[in-house]
């Protein structure tokens, strides 16, 4: 074939000039290595699929086994006849919620009443806690000598206990809510000092130090370093206080009388309707555990804002 023939057909085979040549065939070789990767990957896709599908099992069904459990446990100590079984005080818990706003004078009240009147006297009482609480530690931890001055009064005090100050309340307030929102107060507080203390003592020095060369003031060491660095430990401390709050507004309500779950489950000994105090027992754990949710739900908010 003549040379100017030759150069003819190469360009007829060649790509135009600004297009990309044809892709060679891949090898046998490359399209298995492509293959295995593709199955790999799906592979590892189907392992995390099915370890997630475990995962979210074993979160439901763990609770649901442990409430079965418990559930069971009753009813076995139930059939001794100490206590109502699980069906008796289903039925009277379906006619104490299914009227819960009716008012029939003080002593005669719905269950919507009973936990409105508790949950306002741990507020107040808790709410006064932290107003007082949260800024005395951050002093007690700021300064040595203020420190050293509280010390021994809250290691005198802080083991009392709760109930040891209600005839306190009642002496001093003259009434029985206040001596309650007293009590919650008084046996709350701890734990809001002692944690925003400890916090504002674990800030790094280096921090204050260069607070003290900047000369910033006291307000601003306080919004720009120490509250930042103390958030955790006294969101720990709220959580604490709130349990034990919680806890004392029960046994306050008991000797004080009046509406609420605490006066109710004592009310309802003296009534010999046991069912009810059951009632009253699933009721007091789960708002305790409703306001624990509710207040890691802030802590967590606030720690990432």
């Amino acid at each position: 074939m003549p040379k100017s023939a030759t150069a003819s057909a190469l360009r007829l085979i060649e790509p135009p000039p600004g297009v990309a040549p044809a892709p060679a065939h891949p090898s046998a070789a490359g399209l298995a290595a492509a293959a295995y990767r593709s199955d790999a990957i799906t592979a590892l896709d189907d392992a995390r699929k099915l370890r997630q599908r475990q995962e979210t099992l074993a979160r439901v069904a763990a609770p649901a086994l442990g409430m079965l459990v418990f559930v069971a446990l009753w009813y076995a100590v139930s059939l001794q006849g100490a206590i109502p079984g699980p069906v008796k005080t289903w039925s009277a818990a379906k006619e104490v919620f299914g009227h819960p706003f009716y008012d029939n004078g003080p002593n005669d009240q719905g269950i919507a009443w009973k936990i409105g009147a508790s949950l306002g006297r741990v507020g107040m009482g808790f709410g006064l806690a932290a107003l007082v609480g949260i800024p005395l530690g951050f002093m007690i931890g700021r300064f040595t000598f203020l420190r050293r001055m509280a010390e021994p009064v809250i290691g005198l005090l802080r083991p009392v206990s709760p109930l040891a100050w209600l005839p306190i309340g009642l002496l001093v307030f003259k009434g029985a809510h206040p001596a309650a929102i007293w009590t919650i107060f008084i046996s709350s507080i701890w734990p809001m000092i002692i944690n925003t203390a400890v916090g504002v003592q674990r800030v790094p020095a280096d921090y204050l130090n260069v607070a003290r060369v900047l000369s910033l003031s006291e307000w601003k060491v306080f919004t720009k370093i120490l509250f930042p660095a103390v958030l955790p430990y006294m969101l720990t401390g709220v959580r604490l206080s709130m349990g034990v709050a919680w806890l004392v507004i029960v046994a306050a309500e008991m000797l004080t009388g009046g509406v609420g779950l605490g006066f109710w489950v004592w009310d309802e000994w003296n009534n010999l309707k046991v069912e009810n105090i059951i009632i009253a027992i699933f009721v007091i754990g789960m708002i305790g555990l409703a306001l624990e949710h509710v207040l890691l739900m802030l802590a967590k908010r606030w720690q990432y804002e």
